[in-house]
């Protein structure tokens, strides 16, 4: 019986030959995978879905030089960081809004995101929608760009007063809705 590393040589050697069969289990296996590492990047499902769309047709496009020494996995996954983030720039662009400078591909982990860290990322995100608009407004500003809370209350025209009451009652908030996070840690460690 073939390994797993010889079925993905196997499978990397009929992808670079052309083989239309090949990109369509490449899709079926990666496919997945690949929305959700895109989706962590981009929070939107349907830029994640068009990046990984885009992901697979470079890749296609490039099947003929593709080294089959190298793993398709990784390989895969690149493209779909570059085409994520191509996506997430064009779609602030068109939206007015300045590039979110902050993804780029050094800062991005090679490998995707585990499962548990999908599901902790989709429960935070879940509790942020639940927020009321100026406390989700300055976590955002706190935690995705990184301002601090003077920047936050010149960004925003606020006293800065304002932006650590909002801050402290956003992340109270947050704690008790993320109450079952703890838990579940402490589920698995037991």
């Amino acid at each position: 019986m073939p390994t797993r590393p010889d079925l993905s040589r196997t499978l990397a050697s009929r992808f670079q030959q052309g083989d239309e069969n090949a990109i369509t289990e490449m899709y079926r296996l990666y496919s997945g995978p690949m929305f959700v590492t895109a989706l962590s990047l981009v929070a939107d499902r349907e830029l994640a879905g068009e990046a990984v769309q885009q992901a697979f047709v470079q890749a296609w496009r490039a099947s003929s030089t593709f080294d089959v020494s190298r793993e398709l996995q990784p390989w895969l996954y690149a493209i779909t960081r570059r085409t994520a983030i191509d996506a997430y720039r064009r779609s602030r662009r068109y939206a007015g809004m300045v590039p979110f400078e902050a993804v780029s591909e050094t800062n991005i982990a090679l490998e995707p995101p585990s499962i548990e860290a999908i599901w902790q990322a989709w429960q935070v995100r879940r509790a942020l929608d639940q927020l009321p608009r100026d406390e989700h407004e300055v976590l955002r500003l706190a935690y995705y760009k990184g301002m601090a809370q003077s920047e936050i209350s010149n960004h925003l025209n606020i006293p800065l007063g304002t932006v650590k009451s909002r801050t402290g009652r956003a992340q109270r908030r947050m704690r008790r809705l993320l109450a079952h996070l703890s838990d579940h840690r402490s589920d698995r460690l037991a």
